[in-house]
C-alpha cells in the first residue's frame, strides 16, 4: 500500500498546510500544562477532550491504514496520539483521585473498548471497500459529534449578545483548518475526508459572523460575575476542535466559558466606551480544535 504519494499535486499541497496548521492547533494546549506541572494541579481543567481527541486521532489513523496516498492524513493523526498520549499523562500525574479515576475510566472505555470492538468488528466481519466505509462512516458519526460542540457556546452568544467567550482567532484558525482538510478531501475524492469538514466550516463562519454582529455588545459586568458564580464551568469543550474530531484528529477544544443568557446588551454604551478610548478589553486565552 503506498501511502506516499506526490502525483495528486493539489492533495499534497492541502495536505501539507494542513499539517502545518493541525501541529500548530495540537500545540496550542502546552501553556496549560506547563501551569499544570508548574503548580502541581490540575486545578478546574477537565480531561474529557484530551480523551475524546486522542480516540478521533486513533479512529483516523486506522482509516488511513485501509486507504492509498493518505500519507499526510497519517502524520498528522500520528502526532495528534503522541501529544494527546503526553496530555493524558500529564493530567492524570497532576490531578485528584477523583478527577484521576475518571479519566482512567473514560480511556477504558473509549479509547481501550470502544477502539478494539471497532477495530475486531471491522477486521473479521469485513474487508476491502466495504471495510473502509464503515470506519470512514464512523469517523464521520464521531466527527459530526464533536462539531456540534460549538453550537452551546453559539447559542450563549446569541442569548446574551456577548463575545466576550468566544475567541475570533480561534474560530478564524479552526475554520482556515477545516476548509484547508475540506480541500484536501475534495482533492482525493474521499467523502469521509471531505464531508465533517463541511460542517466545520459552516459552524466557524457563523461563530465569526457573529463576533462581527455583536462585538460592540457588551452584557454588564456585574450580571457576568453572577452567572460565572452559579455555573459550572471547565476549561477546555471541544473543539480540535472543532477539532477536535476530523481527520486532523479534532483540534482542541477551546476555552470556553458557559455562562447562563441574560437578555441585556448594551451596545450604544459599549460603542460609546470605545470611542472614547475607555472601553473595557478582555481576552480570553483560547487552548485550541
Amino acid at each position: 500500500m503506498a501511502l506516499f504519494d506526490t502525483h495528486n499535486t493539489w492533495a499534497f499541497v492541502f495536505g501539507l498546510l494542513g499539517n502545518v496548521i493541525s501541529f500548530a492547533v495540537f500545540l496550542s494546549p502546552v501553556p496549560t500544562f506547563y501551569r499544570i506541572c508548574k503548580k502541581k494541579t490540575t486545578e478546574g481543567f477537565q480531561s474529557l477532550p484530551y480523551v475524546v481527541a486522542l480516540f478521533s486521532a486513533t479512529l483516523w489513523l486506522y482509516y488511513a491504514t485501509q486507504k492509498k496516498d493518505v500519507f499526510l492524513l497519517v502524520t498528522i493523526n500520528c502526532f495528534g496520539c503522541f501529544i494527546e498520549t503526553i496530555y493524558i499523562s500529564i493530567f492524570v500525574a497532576f490531578a485528584t483521585k477523583k478527577a484521576r479515576m475518571l479519566t482512567v475510566k473514560l480511556l477504558l472505555l473509549m479509547n481501550v473498548g470502544g477502539f478494539c470492538a471497532i477495530l475486531l468488528l471491522c477486521q473479521f466481519l469485513t474487508k476491502g471497500a466495504t471495510r473502509a466505509k464503515i470506519i470512514g462512516g464512523i469517523c464521520v458519526g464521531f466527527s459530526v459529534c464533536v462539531f456540534a460542540a460549538p453550537l452551546s457556546i453559539i447559542r450563549t452568544v446569541i442569548k446574551t449578545k456577548s463575545v466576550e467567550y468566544m475567541p475570533f482567532s480561534l474560530s478564524l484558525t479552526l475554520t482556515i483548518s477545516a476548509v484547508i482538510w475540506l480541500l484536501y478531501g475534495l482533492a482525493l475524492k474521499d467523502i469521509y475526508v471531505a464531508f465533517p469538514n463541511v460542517i466545520g466550516f459552516v459552524l466557524g463562519a457563523l461563530q465569526m459572523i457573529l463576533y462581527v454582529v455583536y462585538k460592540y455588545c457588551k452584557t454588564p459586568s456585574e450580571l457576568v460575575e453572577k452567572e460565572l458564580e452559579t455555573a459550572k464551568l471547565h476549561d477546555e469543550v471541544s473543539i480540535d476542535m472543532l477539532k477536535l474530531g476530523t481527520l486532523i484528529a479534532s483540534p482542541e477544544p477551546a476555552a470556553i466559558t458557559v455562562v447562563r443568557p441574560v437578555n441585556m446588551c448594551n451596545c450604544n454604551d459599549r460603542k460609546a466606551e470605545i470611542e472614547n478610548g475607555q472601553g473595557l478589553v478582555r481576552n480570553t486565552a483560547a487552548a485550541a480544535t
